[in-house]
């Protein structure tokens, strides 16, 4: 498990916030991985069903921070657009959060 946790990113796109961890898949390793969810500006992401959170299949990683920061918004972006087969923001735009 990861040990080094790099700067959070925020990405706006239409109305909602993504925000993405980008960290080292291994320690010492020079592959990265991410953590990210997309919420409402301002909502309180520690209470249930304020956000979507997402993070990659399996053992995918990436080359560099900013690689796998780029993979992790554009993953946003298509659960904010309602094209990501698995994920939505139907919940969040249907409770108000």
């Amino acid at each position: 498990m990861p040990t080094t946790q790099l700067e959070t990113q925020k990405v706006d796109y239409e109305g909602f916030e993504i925000h993405v961890s980008a960290m080292p898949a291994e320690e010492g390793g020079t592959r990265y991985t991410y953590t990210a969810y997309v919420c409402h500006p301002g909502a309180d992401i520690s209470l249930p069903g304020h956000s979507v959170q997402y993070h990659p299949d399996g053992d995918e990683t990436f080359r560099s921070e900013r690689e796998a920061v780029e993979e992790a918004a554009g993953v946003g972006r298509s659960i904010i657009e309602g094209t990501h087969p698995d994920l939505s923001v139907l919940s969040l735009v249907t409770s108000g959060y």
